[in-house]
């Protein structure tokens, strides 16, 4: 009887660990995407919408923190996650810099993130 009671406090113990393990955060960097927010997202207003449907794929693709669309991945070059995360100053400025860079880095030609943005799209396509 203590053996199976041992045995199951253990299952419970690696299930518990399992389980804490695999939980993310809501946002990749909560401090860059509350500085998006601030500056470009406007209640009531289609680009409000779309921001709340998007959550984390404003900047990223998929379920994985890694795979950033071309939004995300311009912010990154901009800003480190650990060194950044709380300088407001440096994030809005990273955020007006990535603005004015053209959607897809392939096409000069395309509209810009602020482009995008300014016509309520999200920056790094719907996802």
């Amino acid at each position: 009887m203590i053996r199976s009671s041992r045995f199951a406090c253990v299952v419970g113990i690696g299930l518990a660990v399992a389980v804490g393990s695999s939980a993310r955060e809501a946002f990749a960097i909560k401090q860059f995407f509350d500085e998006f927010k601030t500056v470009y997202v406007k209640d009531g207003t289609p680009l409000a919408a779309a921001v709340e449907t998007a959550k984390c794929n404003v900047c990223h693709v998929g379920k994985s923190k890694k795979d950033r669309n071309a939004y995300g991945n311009a912010l990154a070059e901009k800003l480190d996650k650990k060194e950044d995360a709380k300088n407001v100053e440096k994030i809005r400025k990273a955020l007006e810099e990535v603005a004015a860079l053209p959607s897809d880095p392939a096409k000069a030609d395309s509209p810009t993130f602020g482009a995008l943005l300014a016509e309520g799209k999200l920056p790094g396509g719907a996802e």
